[in-house]
């Protein structure tokens, strides 16, 4: 079996992160093995494939706060999906000391 890509283990990460927690893009490419790649981060999960299961929206700044702008439709949608796991989130942030998943 050959190695999966880049994306491919941001993905397998993001994957893992249970219902209810959050990680920041840091965090993934940590995990990932990527060192300190957190912008590539937000780009692979950008081209994850149409009909996937994986839950792009628990990954937020470091600060806890929402990547997209308020108002736009990805915002929304990420904060309702996280809400919907009982995430709290305020004023388009997250309290990453209550919600940070540590594996």
């Amino acid at each position: 079996m050959s190695e999966p890509t880049k994306d491919q283990k941001i993905w397998q990460v993001v994957a893992a992160i249970p219902p209810g927690c959050v990680v920041s893009y840091g965090q993934v490419a940590a995990m990932a093995g990527l060192g300190r790649q957190a912008r590539y981060i937000g780009r692979a999960l950008g081209k994850l494939p149409a009909g996937h299961d994986i839950p792009w929206f628990r990954v937020i700044r470091s600060n806890g706060q929402i990547a997209f702008p308020q108002g736009s439709d990805a915002y929304e949608t990420q904060v309702g999906r996280l809400k919907s796991e009982g995430v709290e989130v305020t004023n388009g942030r997250v309290q990453m000391r209550q919600f940070q998943w540590q594996p």
